[in-house]
């Protein structure tokens, strides 16, 4: 279901709703249950794009190349752009990358809206074209997969190229990383002996639990990546998506 009107190529903004669910989660909360509840939300169907953010640049002048403090993003900040309003080679309907954490949340402030959460991400992005959870097929699981090796010079294609999955989203799997809010608590030890550890648990919170589904790789990919990030971290193949909570009468 669209709640916003449609996306065009000036890249309007366009959320989808995603209704409630109950999943298993690769990540879960508890030792013993990896069931996740989720309320009904709404998701932007595609990444953010450059031409978005520089639309968001030019209204909050904060956010500009050469602006921000590096405690907000590091060196790396918008370098594919050619100026601090010039977008040049990347591409206006490229996803934007080189963005930090701090950027992409007060970016999608400025748009009402937030983050999602990793469980949020995790269940849009486990559909396919006619199924909620995919992931129990391989050659989705594959299809996933074949992404990371492929080079990323020149940067990502356009957004929004292809089919989108069941909830009527694009790119969740095969463009760019992206953002989630929670980033900073899915902080996973390399070593399986330690996810029972209580003191690992304390320090390093519920992503230091025991991980399941260990065959969905490229999943858990995602979260290694994130785990190994600072809020003022930027790369060249990273974006963010934003996300919005509905009333409670309409979840």
């Amino acid at each position: 279901v669209v709640l916003t009107s449609a996306w065009t190529a000036s890249g309007a903004d366009e959320f989808v709703r995603v209704e409630a669910a109950r999943f298993d989660s690769v990540l879960p909360e508890a030792a013993n249950d990896n069931s996740i509840d989720l309320d009904a939300f709404l998701i932007e169907a595609r990444p953010v794009t450059n031409q978005q953010f520089l639309e968001f640049v030019t209204r909050v002048p904060a956010w500009r190349r050469g602006d921000v403090p590096t405690l907000f993003a590091d060196g790396r900040y918008l370098q594919r752009w050619e100026g601090p309003l010039e977008i040049g080679s990347a591409g206006l309907h490229q996803p934007v990358t080189d963005v930090s954490w701090f950027a992409a949340t007060a970016y999608c402030e400025d748009m009402g809206a937030r983050l999602p959460t990793w469980y949020e991400w995790e269940w849009v992005a486990a559909a396919d074209g006619h199924r909620l959870d995919a992931r129990d097929d391989d050659a989705f699981r594959q299809q996933a997969l074949e992404w990371y090796s492929q080079s990323s010079a020149g940067g990502p294609h356009p957004v929004g190229i292809g089919q989108p999955n069941i909830h009527g989203v694009y790119d969740m799997q095969a463009l760019v990383w992206e953002w989630v809010q929670d980033f900073g608590g899915m902080m996973v030890s390399p070593d399986n002996r330690e996810q029972g550890d209580p003191d690992l648990r304390k320090f390093c919170g519920s992503g230091a639990l025991s991980m399941t589904k260990r065959d969905n790789y490229a999943v858990l990919m995602r979260i290694a990546m994130l785990s190994s990030l600072e809020a003022n971290y930027t790369t060249q193949n990273l974006g963010f998506r934003c996300a919005r909570d509905l009333p409670k009468a309409e979840r």
